[in-house]
């Protein structure tokens, strides 16, 4: 049997979440995801687990019958770097990563180190499209969003 996913939608509001980053510049990046990652998707911004900042919600389901919820989107104010959830993976997006600035990527993490160091408005279409990928492929959660 497959055991239950440990990062699940909180009721702690992301505002208090961002006020305890100890970083003066990365609770201001913190903001600023925030805001744009709301306008982006249109979705209103959800903590899942103790820090990740999630916006909107899809259903997956494993061809090993692991199904679960995860944010459409999101991200994380974590000491080392931001990571911004990108779902969709980067493989598609190679002319925007070419053109986004300073980062690094792993499966589905956009690390920054601050938001000054990319391009806002490539990050915005890389968010932009990766949650109308996400759209596209999955199911909204019925339960969480």
């Amino acid at each position: 049997m497959a055991s239950a996913p440990k990062t699940l939608p909180t009721d702690v509001d992301p505002q208090e979440f961002i006020a305890e980053v100890e970083h003066p510049q990365k609770r201001a990046d913190a903001l600023r995801l925030l805001q744009i990652m709301g306008e982006v998707t249109g979705e209103k911004a959800r903590m899942w687990g103790p820090s990740i900042v999630g916006f909107g919600s899809y259903h997956y389901v494993y061809d090993s019958g692991r199904e679960g919820d995860w944010p459409m989107t999101g991200f994380s104010a974590r000491k080392a770097k931001m990571v911004v959830y990108i779902m969709a993976g980067f493989t598609r997006y190679e002319d925007l990563l070419q053109r986004l600035g300073k980062h690094k990527t792993g499966s589905s993490c956009l690390y920054i180190n601050k938001l000054a160091d990319v391009d806002e408005d490539v990050l915005r279409e890389l968010i932009s499209e990766s949650a109308a990928h996400i759209r596209s492929k999955y199911e909204p959660s019925p339960d969480v969003s």
